[in-house]
């Protein structure tokens, strides 16, 4: 995914019954995995695949989560006023949301730390010198273009008057 991310973070945040003002959440999370840009191209010089950092192995993120949704639900939920674990849901289903489209045709190292191997669903061939152009001119660049028309249907399509109850 080159540009998919952001709204598929929205479309997540729509399709649930979370409150609007919780949409900061799903959108940071479904962006969050690619901030290792600033350190691949600023600090590493490019050196390797930037789905090779920590942000985008699902095995750093599953026990984040885990420690993070128990100790909200046990400390921090009875104390605050917020949907604090609705909140949390979204952010890291957005995350692992980002991490599952990245497999589609970026590859990810889904069997980290036991495994650095770095799997995908489908090759996308370098056919161009710029690397933007090969996987805009692939046929799996549809699948981002159907995310933003859902992102851009769902932002005109009115909410039914059940979820207008949870804001």
């Amino acid at each position: 995914m080159i540009t998919a991310h952001l709204p598929s973070g929205y479309v997540l945040a729509k399709l649930t019954p979370a409150p609007r003002q919780l949409m900061p959440f799903a959108l940071l999370g479904a962006v969050l995995p690619d901030f290792d840009m600033f350190w691949f191209h600023l600090v590493d010089n490019r050196a390797f695949h930037h789905h090779k950092y920590w942000v985008h192995a699902p095995g750093f993120w599953l026990p984040v989560a885990l420690i993070t949704l128990a100790f909200l639900y046990r400390v921090i939920r009875p104390r605050v006023n917020f949907p604090v674990m609705q909140a949390a849901c979204l952010f890291f289903g957005a995350i692992f949301m980002h991490v599952v489209l990245d497999t589609f045709t970026g590859s990810i190292m889904w069997l980290w730390p036991l495994n650095d191997t770095l799997y995908e669903v489908v090759t996308v061939p370098a056919r161009y010198d710029n690397w933007v152009w090969s996987f805009i001119l692939h046929w799996t660049f549809g699948a981002e273009l159907m995310i933003w028309a859902a992102a851009i249907y769902l932002y005109f399509k009115p909410l039914p008057e059940s979820s207008l109850d949870a804001i």
